[in-house]
């Protein structure tokens, strides 16, 4: 599966090149400018954006303005996610903190919202349906020009 990346024209290993021309996270080299792609929080975020695009069909079948919301709804479930682990050790939620979270969780849920909470069905090639009609096709040309 080909990422925003291009593959090099002409290569022969399939291997990636990285647009010189786009910045270090448009090319998929960092997820945050200045931070360690190995924290545990950015690890949480690319893996809730990969599910999110999973969802929509992969990256290949979303836009930039919908990757865009994907990343913003990754970022607040990654932080609603240090809230709820915040209020568990404590044993309670100050007003504050719930009031922080009350926000974050409603606009997750409107970004959620404007790309759509159903998930969408990934092109995988063709159905049975679709060979089995194409099998009695050929054989039926087959009998045709026999």
């Amino acid at each position: 599966m080909e990422s925003r990346s291009e593959l090099v024209a002409g290569s022969l290993s399939g291997r990636r090149q990285k647009d010189r021309q786009k910045s270090r996270i448009a090319n998929g080299s960092a997820w945050v400018n200045g931070v360690d792609g190995r924290s545990g929080w950015i690890r949480r975020l690319r893996e809730l954006v990969r599910a999110h695009l999973s969802d929509l069909g992969g990256e290949e079948n979303t836009s930039a303005a919908e990757h865009s919301i994907i990343r913003r709804a990754a970022t607040l479930t990654v932080e609603l996610e240090r809230l709820e682990a915040k209020f568990a050790v404590a044993g309670e939620a100050f007003a504050d903190d719930l009031e922080t979270y009350q926000r974050c969780a409603n606009t997750l849920r409107r970004l959620l919202e404007a790309i759509g909470l159903q998930r969408r069905p990934r092109e995988v090639g063709p159905t049975l349906s679709d060979l089995l009609i194409e099998q009695q096709q050929r054989e039926t040309n087959e009998v045709a020009d026999g």
